[in-house]
């Protein structure tokens, strides 16, 4: 019998791709469809998180279920009424709103090398009066690799692990990228996007599509993303643990800042895709700066206990026609009853005082 032939170039281009696919959630990620489109075999949040924990390699008792390994940050943002024209929520006014955020790394993983994958996220809550917050996870990477939660949860089946190799089947690799020519643009990022040294130098995308209402109730489809001012981005070091110890040293010296930019979309421009991207052309506001002024451990921080569900948004803010958005949310709020239910049996952590997602309250 013959040796089997190595996989060739876009296999093992693919192999990579699914590697670093297959640990992401944006925007935090875990995303499963609720509405019967698989019907009988119903796509659940539970079926999903279930595939999630799978390819975590298993359960991490009181971690998420993705961005296991992260850490607490807090500050404000100083918005400076630039897009109040488009949005009345008072985020945007001039003014400052707290913040409660968090860093993290892709995967299920709590002990992951930092290296492990080039995306790292950051999720926000800002706190306005009233009670009112806005909720948003964001990424490293330009563009998600699915437009839909079936073809998210597709692409977990197709990155499982083989057990022989430790690594993805790539027949079953290559068959999922023929069936879903809308992986082009993440795998053509994912080939040459390299582990960054710092959380503080990446730009972050929301990614989803959302809209901004005025006050004449006029709706203004965006897309946002922060973007850092510090710019010495440097290759990541030969080491497991470096991004919680950079961010500390990099806030002893100071605040550390990123400019909101809000995009606005011209007629036409999709709103229910998240592989697409805008044109460079289109509009875009500063809406102010995000400054981040501490970090906290994630097991005993003010972060440890929020659901980042990007569909809680305050007035001013709508979702968008994106199939992802309620998708994210019916994923999240299961792993975060998962982990949640799990805490009190982790030595050192003590459970949440309140029996149900934050979103859900």
């Amino acid at each position: 019998m013959q040796d089997p032939q190595p996989p060739s170039r876009p296999l093992r281009n693919g192999v990579r791709w699914a590697l670093i696919a297959g640990a992401i959630i944006v925007a935090g990620g875990a995303f499963a469809y609720v509405g019967g489109w698989l019907t009988p075999h119903r796509l659940t949040a539970a079926r999903l998180v279930d595939e999630l924990q799978r390819n975590g390699g298993g359960v991490h008792p009181g971690y998420r279920r993705n961005h296991a390994k992260g850490v607490c940050v807090a500050g404000y943002f100083e918005g400076d009424g630039k897009a109040s024209a488009y949005s009345t929520a008072s985020v945007f006014a001039v003014g400052r709103t707290p913040v409660v955020g968090r860093f993290a790394i892709p995967g299920g993983n709590p002990y992951a090398p930092d290296g492990s994958v080039p995306i790292r996220s950051l999720a926000l809550r800002f706190n306005l009066p009233n009670g009112r917050q806005w909720r948003t996870g964001m990424n490293s990477m330009p563009v998600f690799p699915v437009a839909t939660p079936q073809a998210f949860y597709a692409q977990q089946l197709a990155s499982q692990k083989d057990p022989a190799t430790g690594k993805p089947d790539p027949a079953k690799l290559a068959a999922f990228f023929a069936a879903h020519p809308e992986t082009a643009a993440f795998r053509a990022w994912a080939k040459t996007a390299k582990p960054s040294a710092s959380f503080v130098t990446e730009s972050y995308y929301g990614l989803d599509a959302f809209y901004f209402v005025d006050a004449q109730g006029e709706r203004h489809a965006v897309r946002w993303r922060v973007v850092p001012e510090a710019t010495d981005a440097q290759p990541a070091p030969a080491s497991d643990d470096y991004l919680i110890g950079d961010l500390k040293q990099r806030l002893a010296a100071g605040p550390q800042r990123w400019h909101l930019l809000v995009t606005l979309a011209n007629p036409g421009d999709p709103t229910d895709d998240a592989t697409q991207v805008w044109p460079a052309d289109r509009t875009t506001l500063d809406a102010g700066t995000l400054v981040l002024t501490s970090e906290q451990p994630q097991e005993s921080g003010p972060c440890r206990d929020i659901n980042y569900d990007p569909t809680v948004l305050p007035a001013g803010i709508a979702l968008s026609d994106d199939p992802l958005l309620s998708a994210r949310s019916a994923a999240y709020a299961s792993s975060y009853l998962r982990r949640t239910s799990e805490e009190a049996h982790v030595p050192g952590t003590t459970a949440p005082t309140h029996a149900q997602p934050e979103a859900t309250r």
